[in-house]
């Protein structure tokens, strides 16, 4: 544990949706109560955090802000409260649904840190909240609602791979949509069998007859664009599809919309975290804990330190498919 907490800090700043981003001086917050200081080791640029700097992530927010919804760090303060203080000193995976990860330091409820098992590091640790437990949810919610199988978009994603190994996992069946050659080869590597690729002339056709072969009622999309209309139109009825992202940049509606027997809902994190009790909770990240150090692993194409950020989103966006770029705010963490 690091003894002495400077009174300044390095952070990136946004000012403005879509705004420049920019790297300097802040100070150190202080944790309030129920809260903990985290020294910042590692965050990933995950779409979320995308959708965040464009302002179509679910909610508004205040100017300047500082980015970053999840990553790891050790806890160095505490406020009042027995959960942040058992905190101190602890390696913890953390979240914040209003950002602040790409800092040195951030304040954050001590109710969103969550331990790191021994054997797994900073960065496979700063990567285990947000794709994660989003996976896993995504499986919940296909169990509850009895899908016999599942359409997944963007399947060449970290998530989608995630996706991919749970469904070999528990068994589910799982059409992996995907856009280039490149992808269908990558994720037949890692054992997908029904693999699509959305720029072949018959892809609807293709899908059609999947999606009625496997019953496939439950439809996964990222994107939340023209092309989801595409997968109703082919989705047997009786389907949900859950939109989960924003990577053609519209604005995801989270109203539940019924069209021809067939259901359109949007799918946030946080608020599936807060419908769940603590025990589920708590027993989802301890099965997750288990899986990233292996199922769950999540390949890293770059580092950064935090004056890079832009380069680092560059990145992030030019080529996803190589895996996650992390931002590294502090080092000898």
């Amino acid at each position: 544990m690091h003894k002495i907490i400077p009174t300044t800090m390095q952070a990136v700043l946004l000012q403005e949706n879509n705004g420049p981003l920019t790297v300097g001086p802040l100070p150190v917050p202080r944790p309030g109560p129920g809260q903990v200081l985290v020294r910042m080791a590692a965050a990933p640029i995950n779409p979320s955090d995308l959708g965040f700097l464009r302002g179509s992530y679910g909610f508004q927010k205040p100017f300047p802000i500082v980015p970053g919804l999840e990553g790891s760090g050790t806890v160095v303060a505490a406020g009042s409260g027995l959960l942040p203080r058992l905190l101190v000193g602890r390696r913890v995976s953390c979240s914040a649904r209003s950002g602040g990860m790409w800092a040195e330091y951030m304040a954050t409820s001590a109710s969103t840190c969550f331990p790191l098992p021994k054997n797994l590091s900073f960065e496979q640790g700063s990567m285990m909240i947000v794709n994660p437990m989003t996976a896993l949810a995504f499986f919940h919610i296909a169990k509850r609602d009895k899908h016999a199988a599942i359409t997944s978009n963007a399947a060449a994603s970290a998530l989608g791979r995630m996706i991919l190994r749970l469904g070999q996992l528990y068994n589910i069946p799982i059409i992996h949509v995907v856009r280039r050659q490149e992808q269908v080869d990558l994720l037949r590597s890692l054992g997908g069998e029904y693999i699509l690729n959305s720029s072949d002339s018959d892809f609807h056709d293709q899908l059609s007859g999947l999606s009625s072969q496997l019953n496939a009622t439950l439809i996964l999309d990222p994107v939340a664009g023209d092309q989801a209309q595409g997968f109703l139109d082919a989705a047997p009825d009786g389907s949900t599809l859950l939109m989960y992202g924003s990577l053609s940049g519209k604005r995801i509606d989270h109203q539940l919309v019924t069209q021809n027997g067939k259901h359109i809902a949007g799918f946030f994190l946080p608020d599936w975290i807060a419908q769940r009790n603590l025990l589920q909770v708590l027993m989802d990240l301890r099965r997750v804990g288990r899986l990233v150090a292996n199922a769950l692993q999540t390949t890293i194409q770059k580092r950064f330190p935090l004056q890079a950020v832009q380069q680092a989103i560059t990145l992030s966006q030019a080529n996803s498919t190589a895996g996650k770029v992390l931002i590294l705010p502090t080092i000898n963490n």
